[in-house]
């Protein structure tokens, strides 16, 4: 279905746009095809079995796209669209077929400010909206600040739910377990919290934090052995890769390879006792958000990565993990999400192009 879905949207094409997009890479040039146009600022997006494609924008709308064009999805709830704030992830679990639950993520308005919430909704059967949508995690309590809302989901070979959450400009707070901020939390599809969860019974600890000491995780995924790995902002300086360990502190903000923007040190250093170091680092900053481990081809077990400030897509190789190529055109501007779709191609959000392309892969 999506690769009939993709032949009806290509024919609307100027047979001429992808050829300038095209990207060089080692193995020879991905041919580029932009798929949808025309987006305010993407987020994020997914595919359904029927092969119609779901897309966020920040500012609060949900699309979904078929063979008979774009339309938007009502019964997305109020989102607080300010700063880097809205409606931002998504998630079609490996059940929708059978269940039609979505799950998305956005900021929500709260007393105090936003934070960063997760909403569990069905699909109509026509796909036109949103149905028992119900908020079954927020961060508590909201804060004013317009950034750091990190805020992807990723299901857990068990069918738990992972979801990153940024320190929301709070930098102590990220070790401060009685908070969400600057966690990654583990929460069941009912929004209840797993009974082996690291930190449940713990006196004044939230329950469902998994792993904590992260600035602004903003792409997640689980690799081929079914392993949660995250990249997240660092200041200036000290964008992470990091495997996501039970109930491990990533170190924010005692330890960084970064520094502050005023060119001031970070914390006490790049090490200390008792956290986790990364597995990669990139100095300077590339603004990481979304990443996907491709499944089959020359690249299989590689990581993507898109790059919000560099205007490329990382590929990242090797046992420990490495940057290994730059794949960078016209189409990479502000990379926002990549995955592998269903017919095994790349494909990726450029959120100043407003723009979802498919891309050939090796």
């Amino acid at each position: 279905m999506i690769k009939r879905l993709f032949a009806v949207l290509l024919a609307t094409l100027p047979a001429a746009t992808a050829l300038a997009q095209d990207i060089p890479s080692r193995l020879g040039s991905l041919a580029v095809t932009p798929v949808v146009q025309g987006l305010d600022t993407p987020w994020s997006f997914g595919f359904l079995p029927d092969g119609t494609i779901l897309i966020t924008e920040r500012g609060g709308r949900l699309l979904a796209v078929t063979t008979e064009g774009v339309q938007r999805v009502a019964g997305v709830p109020e989102v607080a669209a300010r700063g880097q704030g809205g409606l931002l992830d998504l998630l079609v679990p490996r059940d929708f077929a059978q269940s039609r639950e979505l799950f998305l993520t956005y900021s929500k308005p709260q007393r105090g400010g936003a934070g960063t919430a997760v909403l569990k909704a069905r699909l109509s059967a026509d796909g036109t909206r949103l149905e028992d949508a119900e908020t079954i995690f927020e961060m508590t309590p909201g804060s004013s600040g317009g950034r750091h809302f990190g805020s992807r989901l990723v299901e857990a070979r068990d069918g738990s739910l992972f979801v990153t959450i940024g320190e929301r400009g709070d930098r102590p707070s990220a070790q401060d377990l009685s908070r969400h901020n600057g966690s990654v939390v583990r929460i069941a599809r009912d929004g209840s919290v797993p009974a082996d969860n690291p930190f449940v019974g713990q006196a004044g600890a939230a329950p469902e934090i998994w792993s904590y000491g992260h600035r602004n995780p903003q792409g997640a995924a689980l690799d081929g052995r079914g392993r949660l790995w995250v990249v997240e902002h660092g200041a200036q300086g000290g964008d992470e890769v990091n495997r996501i360990e039970k109930g491990a502190n990533y170190g924010w903000p005692v330890i960084s390879y970064g520094q502050h923007y005023s060119g001031a040190k970070i914390g006490e250093g790049n090490a200390k006792p008792g956290m986790e170091q990364p597995v990669f680092y990139w100095d300077p900053s590339i603004a990481p958000s979304g990443m996907v481990f491709l499944d089959g081809g020359a690249w299989e077990g590689d990581a993507l990565v898109g790059s919000l400030k560099f205007n490329y897509i990382a590929r990242l190789s090797g046992n420990p993990l490495r940057e290994v190529e730059q794949l960078e055109s016209e189409a990479t501007l502000r990379v926002r999400d990549v995955d592998q779709g269903p017919d095994g191609a790349l494909w990726f959000l450029s959120e100043i192009n407003g723009t979802l392309y498919r891309a050939a892969l090796p």
